[in-house]
């Protein structure tokens, strides 16, 4: 597809008759399935019964997508309470990765007491998996053209020694932008291999998915700084917000499992 003299990626990967398939939804689709394959791998190790994970995602996934959306349209209320046909339209993005992991942790609290399982032993499991869909999903805002940064130079992107087809794609309205999707997900793939190293650690049952949260909530605090779109509450970016607001409550779980002796089982223990 060509906008001017550069070409740009095309959002529809398919079409269907009168019916389009975005390449977002299948980018974050393709991050979910091997997230999953990931976790039901793990989970086996651990002892879980093979089909824990996909009862999980079953129920995680339509949630976590709701309260990412209601995230999304609550803070950019201005607009959608103008435009209310747009609420359910996701084609074109719109999905708040925090309201969305507030969805799946619900859920997960929820479908732990509902099985008799630790909860802790199902997010540190999990971890790794968030963390590689959230590393993947970041190409779906790649393909839309939007979690991108401030004006740059072309030149300032042939520096980064980045391929022609991120550089091109980065032209929006005749503009260059920063790739700070590139720079999140480059990060959370970084974060993907720390979590699976720290397994071998034996941390204490917990630790594992607040080092997750802390990983990923110190990355998106700097990356969202960059950022031209973030959702905003009065002078505040909602996003670095809640990466304080992780990053504290992570590590204050910490030292309060411990002192109060609920965290004295280790990773590899059944």
């Amino acid at each position: 597809m060509l906008l001017g003299s550069i070409p740009h990626l095309n959002r529809v990967a398919l079409q269907l008759g009168p019916f389009p398939i975005y390449w977002y939804g299948l980018i974050i689709g393709s991050g979910v399935l091997l997230g999953l394959w990931l976790a039901v791998r793990e989970s086996e190790r651990r002892g879980l019964p093979k089909d824990t994970f996909v009862d999980v995602v079953l129920f995680a996934v339509p949630i976590a997508i709701l309260c990412a959306r209601a995230y999304y349209v609550l803070f950019e209320w201005s607009y959608y309470s103008a435009n209310p046909s747009q609420i359910i339209n996701i084609r074109q993005g719109g999905l708040a990765i925090h309201g969305g992991l507030i969805g799946a942790m619900i859920t997960g609290v929820v479908f732990a007491r509902m099985r008799g399982l630790s909860f802790w032993k199902l997010t540190d499991i999990a971890a790794p998996s968030i963390l590689l869909g959230q590393a993947i999903g970041r190409w779906g805002n790649f393909m839309n053209q939007e979690a991108h940064g401030g004006e740059v130079t072309r030149g300032f992107l042939e520096g980064l020694h980045l391929p022609d087809f991120i550089i091109n794609q980065m032209y929006i309205d005749g503009v260059y932008y920063q790739p700070t999707f590139l720079y999140e997900s480059l990060w959370n793939f970084a974060g993907v291999i720390v979590l699976l190293l720290l397994r071998k650690a034996n941390l204490r049952r917990g630790e594992l998915f607040l080092t997750y949260l802390i990983w990923y909530s110190a990355g998106r605090f700097f990356i969202e700084g960059l950022r031209t779109d973030s959702l905003m509450l009065g002078p505040l970016r909602i996003a670095q917000v809640m990466s304080i607001v992780l990053i504290v409550l992570a590590i204050v779980l910490i030292f309060v499992r411990r002192k109060m002796g609920y965290a004295n089982k280790r990773y590899l223990e059944a």
